[in-house]
């Protein structure tokens, strides 16, 4: 089980949600929705322990979670192997399917520097599944990739809930998973208060 409560979190300097709170069982997965720049990345970042939180509490241990973000965290220089081979290294966990669920069976020994992005975005993505780990913090998985390989990564995410995980989720596309539910950002979003010379300063007008 994870629990959040009561969570703040920044950008920068500037605090964009407060009193986050949402529980979640093994076997979920949290879809967070909201309009650009309300804070879905700032909110995953902050759960995976890559920003600070000023106020509010969560329950799991960071060797529990797994990120990945815009960027896929490939190594150019080392294959497509080499690549899984090193993470299995890091996670201390070498499941041996890994290349078959990711669709990279064909791309094993091509270096990772002439993969498309969508091969880098998959390749990206496999080191979830190398991880081992129990909660997925994923924003905008599905970048680059196309129809066929969003059903059968939507495959993979829903095998990891049925095996017990947990999943949250930044997207703008639907994912089928029939036990997801959505968290709107936008509904924490952090009170700006101004100061009196702001709000008289017509070049501050608008910059929140």
């Amino acid at each position: 089980m994870m629990t959040v409560t009561d969570l703040d979190c920044l950008r920068g300097q500037r605090r964009v949600l407060s009193g986050v709170s949402f529980a979640l069982d093994a076997g979920d997965c949290l879809i967070l929705r909201g309009p650009n720049g309300a804070g879905k990345t700032t909110l995953l970042r902050t759960l995976a322990g890559l920003s600070p939180a000023p106020r509010g509490a969560l329950s799991t241990a960071p060797e529990d979670l797994v990120y990945t973000g815009h960027l896929d965290a490939v190594k150019p220089q080392l294959t497509v192997a080499e690549n899984l081979t090193f993470w299995q290294g890091i996670y201390q966990n070498a499941p041996q399917d890994t290349l078959n669920s990711f669709d990279l069976d064909e791309l094993a020994d091509r270096p990772a520097a002439t993969l498309s992005a969508g091969q880098k975005r998959r390749l990206g993505l496999a080191r979830l599944h190398v991880s081992g780990r129990k909660i997925w913090l994923l924003d905008e998985p599905t970048t680059a990739l196309d129809a066929d390989h969003v059903a059968r990564f939507t495959d993979t995410l829903q095998a990891h809930c049925n095996g017990g995980g947990i999943a949250i989720i930044s997207t703008h596309l639907d994912i089928a998973l029939p036990q997801a539910r959505t968290l709107n950002v936008a509904d924490f979003a952090a009170r700006q208060d101004r100061t009196a010379d702001e709000e008289a300063d017509p070049f501050l007008q608008g910059a929140y």
